[in-house]
């Protein structure tokens, strides 16, 4: 049985548009693009403004943007000049012809990540989330056809994780500047230096900044422009070299958002099977199908890609060709009779 089908040709097409109008807004983005509004507080009779908005931790923050001025009121203006060619109904439609959305409340968080430039600064989605895009981006849909009873083999669970390089910088702008150029100032974000961030409305959606493991070191590694720490985890480094663009969609919108590249997401997956504790082995299970299901149709469609990532992988040292020999052998177990001779390992 197979583990995934292609989706039909209009709901290729259909995704392909919503794509490229996404590219295309976000080479354009400004003021109008963010989802927030400006309010005046009036201080000694003189009138100052702030940009308000709901952050990814659930509370209303105010962005101060300047006194009243004409350079403001002309920010403030443009705000009001919603794109001409709104997403939304391109998502619709999208979803409507087979193409896999993101839970709304999670796209409201990824949407907001966009904002804050995440994806700008070397942000790379990973998880189910990036699994179910990269479906999008492949022109299939996912199905279990390995074990029926692993319901949860494509469903995205309560973490969104975003993958971030160690020595990440992005340029901090004034508000002004920033919020013409259709981004939130990165010093406001409100995750407060934490790994995690949970909203207290909504505590089982978290969001986890993972980053690269340097010299075995695994405590968090805190970026001061960017408000946070990241979990260090092991093997990381080769999800992010190099990420493919891809749009993420809800009826409410689109974003364009990084991802691992196929075939290493689907590898990494067998790098990481070993690190699993025997209590997270469900997880690791979840992600050999996940594996099983891309390498599939990358034997299928690609499979030169498969062999590359494969040969980089392998090229990395002892330690990384056991990790991938290690869930090699446990995907033939999960995925019996899957075609995987391009990852034969090296002697």
């Amino acid at each position: 049985m197979s583990r995934y089908t292609e989706l039909p040709l209009s709901a290729q097409t259909a995704y392909a548009e919503l794509a490229e109008a996404t590219r295309a807004q976000d080479l354009h983005r400004s003021v109008a693009h963010l989802n927030g509004s400006f309010a005046s507080k009036q201080v000694k009779s003189r009138k100052y403004w702030y940009f308000q908005y709901r952050d990814i931790d659930g509370k209303v923050r105010q962005l101060y943007v300047g006194p009243d001025a004409e350079p403001v009121r002309a920010l403030i203006a443009r705000s009001q000049d919603k794109p001409r060619k709104a997403l939304a109904p391109l998502a619709r439609a999208a979803i409507a012809l087979g193409c896999e959305r993101v839970l709304p409340r999670h796209f409201r968080v990824v949407r907001r990540l966009t904002e804050y430039g995440f994806f700008n600064a070397g942000g790379v989605l990973i998880g189910t989330h990036a699994f179910l895009a990269l479906g999008n981006l492949l022109g299939v849909r996912w199905l279990d056809g390995a074990r029926t009873q692993d319901v949860d083999f494509a469903h995205p669970g309560r973490n969104i994780s975003i993958a971030l390089p160690a020595a990440v910088k992005v340029d901090v702008h004034d508000a002004p500047g920033s919020l013409k150029m259709g981004f939130l100032p990165m010093s406001t974000f409100g995750g407060g230096g934490a790994v995690t961030d949970v909203n207290p409305a909504e505590p089982e959606l978290r969001v986890d900044f993972l980053t690269t493991l340097h010299r075995g070191r695994d405590r968090p590694v805190t970026v001061p422009d960017l408000n946070i720490a990241l979990q260090p985890l092991r093997f990381m480094e080769f999800l992010l070299e190099p990420p493919v663009q891809a749009a993420v969609f809800c009826e409410e919108g689109a974003v364009t958002v990084s991802l691992p590249a196929p075939a290493r997401y689907a590898l990494h997956k067998l790098l990481v099977w070993g690190e699993r504790e025997h209590a997270h082995r469900a997880k690791a299970s979840k992600d050999l199908l996940q594996a099983a299901a891309l390498i599939e149709f990358l034997v299928d469609y690609r499979p030169g890609e498969l062999t590359e990532a494969w040969d980089d992988l392998i090229a990395r040292g002892r330690k990384w060709k056991s990790r991938a020999t290690e869930g090699l052998e446990a995907l033939s177990r999960v995925a019996p009779g899957l075609a995987v001779d391009a990852l034969t390992p090296a002697k």
